[in-house]
């Protein structure tokens, strides 16, 4: 017997100390898709800011975060002669847009499924703060 369709929201709080950052936060994802008892579906992970986003990506290697970071800082660097946004911050925006507000994933069993060296990252590029994490479940239950 298939289970009844679920639907449930989390906002996960996550604080920064840097102007740009990779924060995994794979694990409270996972536990608050545990904690919605579905068994397949999936799991959105959307932030609500103009200067932070979410991505996919390795998280066995803390070196990537380091390259992914530093490679956005070159292609994208803090101070333009072009930039005219007022606040000063138009690199994280650009970042940002760059990165994405939302990342998908599949549920089964119970679990996101990711692949063996995949992790979530919240995505800080106009640090440090105080940001929220909106996690979506919605499938089936057990």
């Amino acid at each position: 017997m298939i289970g009844h369709m679920a639907g449930v929201t989390d906002t996960l709080n996550v604080s920064t100390r840097s102007r740009d950052a990779m924060v995994d936060v794979t694990a409270e994802v996972q536990g608050v898709v545990a904690a919605s008892r579905v068994a397949s579906g999936q799991v959105i992970v959307y932030v609500p800011h103009t200067t932070a986003g979410v991505t996919i990506n390795e998280n066995a290697d803390p070196d990537v975060v380091h390259d992914m970071l530093r490679q956005l800082e070159v292609m994208v660097p803090w101070e333009q002669g072009f930039y005219r946004h007022g606040e000063g911050n138009s690199a994280a925006h650009v970042k940002a847009s760059m990165m994405g507000s939302s990342v998908t994933v599949l549920i089964e069993g119970g679990r996101a499924v990711l692949g063996v060296w995949q992790g979530i990252y919240f995505c800080e590029f106009d640090g440090p703060r105080r940001r929220t994490v909106h996690v979506k479940v919605v499938g089936e239950g057990g």
